[in-house]
């Protein structure tokens, strides 16, 4: 087994580092008397079909009998009132400067001591789809929350036979079991947002306050990320695909990028069929820093329906539906209304089956990393020398914020922001990241590309545009050249987004951007503590950029 559930009593105690206080304050929940355990994906779709709001659609599940449910399976639609999207501010992480352990265990147990008379399921998932990293997950959350349950049992894998073989065969960590408590319902004057607080070192969780679907996927995700990084992996918030190339080649690409940058667009993208794919996954992943394969941790996928129209071919896929309407068709049948008609950042688990070719592990090491990124002052694409530079620049990674996130008030939802490695659900310091990344281009000659999905100096980068560029740099074609006075970044220059460097607007624009990206690494320093601060050698990379920009 992969991680620990059970334990002789004679490690059981205080003596043992998997028994902390928080972590016992959740777990015990799961054994109380009003607790059901929920033991099969079926019996959680019948729950969440009968769950109070739940909209029945006319429409079926596609090939049901290959996901774990039975013929007769509709995809069910539920709404969260107000709520649609994660809530960064509400995330408290223990381990962080001003977190104190003490405060939250007693507003967890509070919280756990008010669900005492509310009936509470437990279901439990395996993260990770390969023995090399398989987790097991355990979801303790209240009756009438049954479509929340159910959507993490698809998004996961719900434990049965085939499942259980593989766990069993898993590699074991000296871990326990993740423990994830969550009432949507909760409320507490010191948290107007809710609360999602994370224990990482002992693999527990609680989701409270939370009625988004999102907050749930991505909170397991953030405990299984947390423990990969402690076992040898770099953890990947992106995607990952492999071109299979005549002659018994492959390339192996990741993208990383933020909700709404392109990365599954990216991952999902077949050339009109001019490659042989395959895909990993298109959100959540680890690299092994030992061989350089990597392992998907969820088998399905949770995407927005902003760009699916209800006739779509994709929408086929769907299993749930989130924040989206509802309406009859011609015929009198019950059917979704996507496009964020309803609300922005409406959602849908699809399933595996979306992805023609999908594997759960890819043992060839990956070729190229792609920072996806929305800065203006980046041309299409740029390749990075030296892995110092590769990697800071993956932890200055600027985007702009989705409409996947509520933001607290006063945030500018335009503002343009950097989020290291796309991956706002790190609970580890930054250094582990960059250090793992700076390894991956040092040691296994990894080479790194900026993409840029947004805009230009105004002009927008299309999806041709950045399939245009990706298909040439798989096929050996794609021709860098050094990129204005900068000696580690090339250009492949694309027709319509040649920097001008004459152009003083630009040049000025650019200088201000790289020097931002040098403003946040030195405030590392302190911000939290210094919880995140880089080592010299990143900073000392990106003021080089600086320096030679100066000079444009």
């Amino acid at each position: 087994m992969s991680t620990k559930a059970r334990f002789p009593r004679t490690e059981i105690g205080a003596s043992n580092p998997i028994f902390h206080q928080i972590r016992t304050t959740i777990e015990t929940a799961f054994y109380g008397n009003n607790v059901t355990p929920v033991t099969s994906l079926k019996e959680a779709y019948k729950l969440a079909k009968n769950s109070p709001g739940t909209v029945v659609t006319d429409i079926p599940v596609y090939k049901p009998e290959l996901l774990g449910l039975d013929e007769d399976s509709k995809i069910l639609l539920f709404n969260d009132g107000a709520v649609s999207g994660r809530a960064a501010a509400a995330r408290k992480i223990m381990g962080e400067p001003g977190v104190n352990q003490g405060e939250y265990a007693l507003k967890i147990s509070e919280a756990i001591y008010k669900a005492r008379t509310k009936k509470l399921y437990h279901a439990q998932a395996i993260v990770g789809l390969d023995k090399d990293f398989s987790v097991k997950a355990h979801l303790c959350i209240p009756e009438t929350q049954e479509n929340i349950m159910y959507s993490w049992l698809l998004n996961f894998q719900a434990i049965n036979e085939e499942v259980s073989r593989m766990y069993a065969e898993s590699k074991e960590y000296p871990d326990g079991d993740l423990y994830i408590f969550s009432d949507p319902d909760w409320s507490h004057p010191d948290h107007p947002m809710g609360l999602t607080f994370f224990d990482p070192e002992h693999n527990c969780a609680a989701i409270l306050g939370m009625r988004y679907f999102g907050e749930h996927k991505k909170g397991t995700l953030t405990l299984a990320w947390a423990m990969a990084n402690r076992h040898g992996y770099a953890s990947c918030h992106g995607g990952q695909k492999r071109y299979n190339l005549p002659g018994g080649k492959a390339f192996v690409a990741g993208v990383f990028g933020l909700s709404g940058s392109g990365k599954s667009t990216l991952t999902h993208a077949r050339h009109g069929g001019k490659y042989d794919i395959t895909v990993l996954h298109d959100d959540a992943f680890v690299i092994s820093t030992e061989d350089g394969s990597s392992v998907a941790l969820e088998p399905a996928y949770f995407d927005k329906t902003q760009d699916y129209p209800l006739t779509c071919e994709d929408n086929k896929y769907l299993v749930t539906m989130q924040n989206c309407g509802a309406t009859m068709d011609e015929d009198g049948k019950i059917v979704p209304v996507t496009e964020d008609v309803r609300n922005g950042n409406g959602r849908a688990v699809k399933s595996i089956l979306w992805s023609p070719n999908r594997v759960n592990k890819f043992d060839e090491p990956v070729n190229a990393i792609f920072w996806i990124m929305k800065d203006p002052t980046i041309p299409p694409v740029v390749k990075l020398s030296g892995a110092e530079l590769a990697s800071v620049m993956g932890a200055t990674l600027a985007t702009k914020r989705s409409s996947a996130e509520r933001l607290a008030p006063g945030v500018d939802p335009n503002a343009l922001v950097v989020e290291p490695y796309a991956n706002p659900f790190r609970t580890y310091p930054l250094t582990n990241d960059y250090d793992k990344f700076k390894a991956l281009v040092a040691e296994r000659n990894v080479d790194c590309y900026i993409i840029n999905t947004g805009d230009f100096m105004g002009k927008k980068v299309t999806p041709k545009d950045t399939l245009g560029v990706l298909e040439a740099i798989v096929e050996g074609k794609a021709t860098f050249k050094p990129w204005g006075p900068f000696s580690d970044i090339e250009i492949m220059e694309v027709e319509g987004f040649v920097p001008d460097f004459s152009d003083k607007n630009y040049v000025d624009q650019l200088q201000k951007r790289m020097q931002d990206r040098v403003d946040f690494v030195a405030s590392r320093d302190t911000v939290k503590g210094g919880f995140d601060k880089l080592p010299a050698d990143a900073l000392e990379a990106l003021k080089k950029v600086v320096a030679e920009a100066k000079n444009a």
